[in-house]
């Protein structure tokens, strides 16, 4: 696939010689198209001309205009910053600054235009988790009013919104479009797939354990196949069952608001998010107005099943992970499986897939495909059928109600570039983030998809239904998601038991709906704290907050990771 990822330095040459605003015209764009995009597309030649016609039309009013956007630093996003902006620029005449800066960064710029009205951004590149707090504080642009009204002009009739695969992430109660879809991955299960297949470790795991080796279905079997291989000496190298990461950061938050807990089972069954109690435990009543997140309230995020599921993650970092670990963060961790000693991890980001098969790596064979593959992450002793797996985040363009229309009309034109038809397949074999149905079913990655671990099979599978974003039940996301990192660090640095974190992260989420609640600021769709009754009432309801497990470990289950794969083809 090398015509894949091909030097851009033609490219760029090109574009600085056509990026004066004289030459904003189908010259830029047929030369974008000849360098950078080529039969990489889910468009003919001819369509992708239309549609880069339509972009060069459409954006007229605003050649000369500069614009600010600004997202997390993800290879996608990388791509669209130095490659597809300056490609936007040269063909509209619209300069944009994509800035690249950490995501607890890009929640604070937001929420700071959110409380002062400021413009920072013309365009912000946030998660669709804030879908809960945009529908409620209606600060956002509502791209469905948008489409239909001030951005009528400047939207693209081959958007195709049929064609994304995550637009309902995005979508509130209202049946309105909030965010656009510009990148998306799962959590997944990673392991050594060359390790578990080979005849001398399988035979001495089935010794051990009494049962086969192969992909986890359960936290149970993941547990016993951390122990086996943690000390094993495989190739000369000492390896390691479990990779995670501790470091107190906002990043280890979104270890769990990422649906750790979901797949510990803590919340309740309903797809896309538990329904009354989601996976931050937060509970709401019928008309989605969060109504408690501690157990007296009827929430779940201190009940049993949350608790066992931060005393899990803080065992297997102890026991089972790097030394070096516990004072990682989600970027430094994320390559770390890529070094070659690492036999499994638990909750591992599909972005990083761009990153784990590059030629030369210790995880690559010397054909390209690799060693290693992905699958469901496993759950826990509480989780239950009909419950979500496990998380997808949903990067999506928003226009803030505080940008000025004719920014926000640029912005938007960008946000429209580079999600289209006639780049996203490119894209996507860059960043390997897929949005866009008519991508994933490309033929290119029908070709490369040997050498992406099972990746394609799972978004070509009806089972990627199952991993979803967080939800509406969390009416503040930016305030919340901060709460988590901080208690879930003193748990991981044992300045606090498990328990007394998850008491403590509960009250301090109820006090922020509390708050939110005597202000009224989101009017109807803001919180309603139930009347506090003891834990005991909650637990004997049904569903979550679930009573505490005699055994919370239960029997272990492993299943061929070549069968699996085989029930997701028969789904498909």
């Amino acid at each position: 696939m090398n015509r894949v990822l091909k030097s851009t330095t033609a490219l760029g040459v090109a574009l600085t010689l056509l990026s004066a605003p004289a030459f904003a015209d189908m010259e830029a764009a047929r030369a974008f198209l000849d360098e950078e995009i080529g039969d990489l597309s889910a468009l003919s030649r001819e369509e992708q001309e239309e549609e880069m016609q339509w972009f060069v039309d459409a954006a007229e009013p605003y050649q000369g205009m500069s614009i600010r956007v600004v997202s997390e630093t993800i290879t996608t996003h990388e791509y669209e910053s130095q490659v597809l902006a300056p490609a936007f620029e040269a063909i509209t005449g619209i300069e944009v600054t994509h800035d690249l800066i950490g995501e607890g960064d890009v929640i604070e710029r937001l929420q700071t235009q959110m409380q002062t009205g400021e413009n920072i951004y013309d365009m912000y590149i946030t998660d669709a988790d804030l879908i809960g707090t945009h529908w409620r504080y209606q600060q956002v642009r509502n791209l469905t009013d948008w489409m239909a009204g001030d951005g009528a002009a400047v939207t693209n009739p081959n958007l195709n919104l049929d064609d994304f695969i995550g637009t309902s992430f995005a979508t509130a109660p209202d049946g309105n479009l909030y965010m656009l879809p510009l990148q998306q991955f799962a959590n997944l299960y990673w392991f050594r797939y060359d390790w578990f297949n080979d005849p001398e470790i399988q035979a001495d795991f089935e010794e051990e354990y009494g049962y086969e080796l192969g992909v986890p279905v359960n936290w149970t079997a993941y547990e016993d196949i951390a122990e086996f291989f943690t000390g094993r000496e495989i190739d000369g190298e000492t390896v390691y069952g479990h990779m995670d990461y501790g470091r107190r950061d906002p990043s280890l938050g979104w270890r769990f608001t990422d649906a750790w807990l979901s797949m510990a089972g803590a919340g309740d069954v309903g797809v896309p998010n538990g329904f009354p109690v989601d996976e931050w435990g937060i509970r709401v009543n019928d008309d989605y107005q969060p109504t408690g997140s501690c157990m007296d309230r009827g929430g779940a995020t201190n009940s049993p099943a949350a608790v066992y599921s931060v005393e899990t993650y803080t065992d297997w970092l102890d026991n089972y992970a790097p030394p070096s670990a516990a004072g990682m963060n989600f970027s430094e961790a994320g390559p770390v499986p890529a070094q070659g000693n690492i036999a499994q991890q638990i909750f591992w980001y599909t972005a990083f897939t761009a990153d784990m098969v590059q030629d030369g790596l210790p995880v690559v064979n010397e054909d390209g495909t690799p060693r290693w593959r992905m699958a469901p992450s496993p759950h826990g002793v509480y989780w239950e059928e009909g419950m979500k797996i496990g998380y997808q985040d949903v990067g999506s363009a928003l226009l803030m109600d505080s940008t000025p229309v004719d920014r926000a009309q640029a912005g938007w034109l960008y946000a429209q570039f580079i999600s289209s038809m006639t780049v996203d397949v490119k894209k996507s074999h860059v960043g390997l983030t897929f949005i866009r149905e008519s991508t994933i079913e490309h033929e290119s990655f029908t070709e490369r998809a040997p050498r992406l671990g099972g990746l394609v099979e799972f978004y070509r599978s009806p089972a990627r239904l199952q991993w979803t974003d967080t939800g509406l039940n969390v009416p503040d996301y930016p305030r919340l998601a901060q709460l988590w990192w901080q208690n879930i660090g003193n748990a991981a640095s044992g300045e606090s038991t498990a328990q007394e974190a998850m008491d403590a992260l509960c009250e301090q989420q109820e006090e922020v709906l509390a708050r939110l609640e005597r202000a009224g600021i989101q009017g109807e769709l803001g919180p309603n704290l139930n009347e506090e009754r003891s834990a005991e009432y909650w637990l004997e309801q049904p569903g979550a907050p679930k009573p505490e497990l005699e055994d919370e470990r239960g029997e272990p289950v492993t299943v061929p990771y070549d069968e699996l794969v085989a029930t997701w083809r028969a789904e498909d």
